[in-house]
């Protein structure tokens, strides 16, 4: 999907403006194939359906490093929105982190392979919902601040909702498993997993918190 025609900020360059809409779209497809890749994981371990979905968000998050520095380069080279330019680099590098975030987990799951109890596994999975769902709010947030910035406070409420959500799910996991009879070991282990995955949601929030900061200034 494009960006609006009218965007005034990018009245001078399509190329920009399509750079910019494809890395978002990297960022609200790796958040979905995350959600995938957790739940084959829960289901089926290490599978080979989980590597393939993992090796999906390595790609994206390629792609989108490519993006990043190719956007940070137009916006350089040929001296566009020179008055927005610092606050769209630093949004972009702040997405691109939560990119870094989703494929870092990934990997955590894939070398350390932890062995998550079937009794947890409904847990986890609301965890993974609600961070999913806090990535993606902040990409629409994110879309909106180049469309219609006045919606950007629409869509940071949502990225605070689920991040909070993602916060009593993420509490409630731990408490379930520093009660459970596991040995100490497994209980850190599990831990890391949990909080590794709710990162992805605090870091969304953080973004969202420097969004509606740039929304202010271009409103101004």
């Amino acid at each position: 999907m494009a960006l609006s025609k009218n965007v005034i900020m990018f009245r001078k360059t399509r190329t920009l403006e399509r750079q910019i809409d494809e890395f978002l779209d990297r960022l609200s497809e790796s958040a979905l194939l995350f959600d995938l890749a957790i739940k084959s994981y829960l289901n089926e371990g290490p599978s080979n359906d989980f590597v393939v979905k993992r090796k999906d968000v390595n790609d994206n998050e390629s792609a989108a490093d490519v993006l990043r520095r190719d956007i940070e380069t137009q916006l350089y080279s040929q001296t566009l929105i020179p008055e927005s330019r610092g606050d769209v680099l630093g949004l972009i590098e702040t997405l691109d982190d939560v990119l870094n975030l989703c494929e870092s987990c990934l990997w955590a799951f894939d070398i350390e392979k932890p062995d998550i109890p079937e009794d947890l596994h409904p847990l986890f999975v609301e965890l993974t919902e609600m961070v999913v769902q806090s990535v993606e709010a902040l990409a629409r947030s994110s879309r909106a601040f180049f469309r219609d910035f006045d919606r950007v406070t629409y869509h940071n409420h949502k990225v605070m909702f689920y991040e909070k959500e993602a916060d009593k799910v993420s509490t409630k996991l731990k408490r379930r498993i520093f009660d459970s009879e596991m040995d100490l070991a497994k209980k850190m282990h599990l831990r890391y997993f949990v909080e590794n995955i709710d990162n992805i949601a605090d870091w969304a929030e953080d973004v969202a918190d420097r969004l509606a900061i740039y929304a202010i200034k271009r409103s101004v």
